[in-house]
């Protein structure tokens, strides 16, 4: 098979014919239409992610078709088109039986733990607990975009922070991640805030649904200028970019008894940011981690696809070629482009 491939971290990925994968007695080995190129394949490029072990395949976001099962994959087959979240369960263990696949100990992740779907075909292993069989309506592009960042924001906002009709909602960071949220919390009914330097995301931001938006560059405090717009601050934050300031903001910006959803991973030297703790014990304020999403509630979230309350599709901004990818993925920490980038040719 065709892939991306690296030996060591921060070097240039090359395109290389790789072995085909196998299939594990629990696993399916699935032929990649799409999968999508996010940030966190950028931090696992460069060293910040110790589940990665060299030489690597990167890629997490996909969708495809099922072109081999192992003997004991029970509910799916070949031809089946698949998605499959990012963060997958063993299926065995206590997180998993209590329905918390996206916190598992054992848990299996194309592109970081194992080798990912930048590539012709990727194996899946776990695959009657994870694999998300897809509608028609949703095409592969569609469903690779779904599977870290729009499922990821779709936890966030609906399950963690449990947005609700006229809360408003300050998403920090209007990448994908981040578009992605203002588009799920505008369908829930509420009022989305979006937070960006950048005036072309400001302005996708807007047509994905935010009331209002700032541009943190132009003003002179985001959190008043956040507190202002809500009439007393947030009662849902997004940290949508992981950074030391959007993350201190985030909290910062809450009403009392807010909710602040960490979403943008804070790896290397952001590891460890400074939070207004004071703020956090005196106003009551819940900070909540998101990491993924479950396979069994990908039935809402398709659903709400196919009746047309959310459209992703929309934040797709480029379709790009396997060969494409590798300078796109060296710079994704330092990309202005908005929307989303998904390779579809291989």
């Amino acid at each position: 098979m065709k892939a991306m491939f690296y030996d060591a971290f921060e070097k240039a990925p090359e395109i290389r014919n790789l072995p085909d994968p196998e299939p594990t007695f629990g696993g399916v080995v699935i032929k990649v239409g799409a999968t999508g190129l996010c940030r966190s394949d950028w931090h696992g490029w460069m060293g910040h992610d110790p589940d990665i072990r060299l030489p690597h395949v990167p890629g997490h976001e996909l969708a495809g078709k099922i072109v081999a099962t192992g003997k004991g994959v029970m509910r799916f087959k070949v031809g089946d088109r698949v998605t499959v979240p990012f963060v997958s369960g063993c299926g065995h263990c206590a997180e998993c039986h209590s329905g918390n696949q996206q916190v598992c100990p054992n848990q299996f992740q194309p592109g970081f733990t194992h080798w990912g779907s930048f590539a012709e075909y990727v194996a899946i292993d776990y695959a009657d607990t994870n694999l998300v069989h897809l509608p028609d309506e949703i095409d592969d592009a569609t469903a690779a975009s779904l599977g870290c960042r729009f499922a990821t924001s779709f936890r966030a906002v609906a399950d963690q922070a449990r947005t609700g009709p006229g809360d408003w909602v300050a998403v920090h960071g209007c990448g994908g991640v981040g578009l992605s949220a203002i588009m799920i919390a505008t369908a829930l009914g509420a009022n989305a805030i979006g937070i960006d330097l950048a005036e072309d995301k400001l302005a996708l931001a807007r047509q994905c649904g935010a009331v209002a938006t700032i541009n943190a560059g132009s003003v002179a405090d985001v959190v008043e200028a956040v507190r202002e717009i809500t009439k007393g601050g947030a009662h849902v934050s997004i940290d949508a970019l992981g950074h030391p300031v959007t993350c201190f903001n985030s909290i910062k910006n809450l009403r009392r008894r807010g909710r602040h959803v960490q979403i943008g991973l804070m790896l290397g030297e952001h590891a460890t940011p400074k939070i207004p703790m004071a703020q956090v014990i005196g106003h009551e304020l819940q900070i909540y981690g998101s990491h993924g999403m479950q396979a069994w509630r990908y039935d809402a979230m398709l659903a709400m696809l196919t009746t047309g309350k959310m459209k992703p599709q929309q934040l797709i901004a480029r379709r790009i070629s396997l060969e494409a990818a590798v300078p796109a993925l060296m710079t994704l920490d330092t990309s202005e482009t908005p929307g989303i980038s998904v390779i579809t040719a291989f």
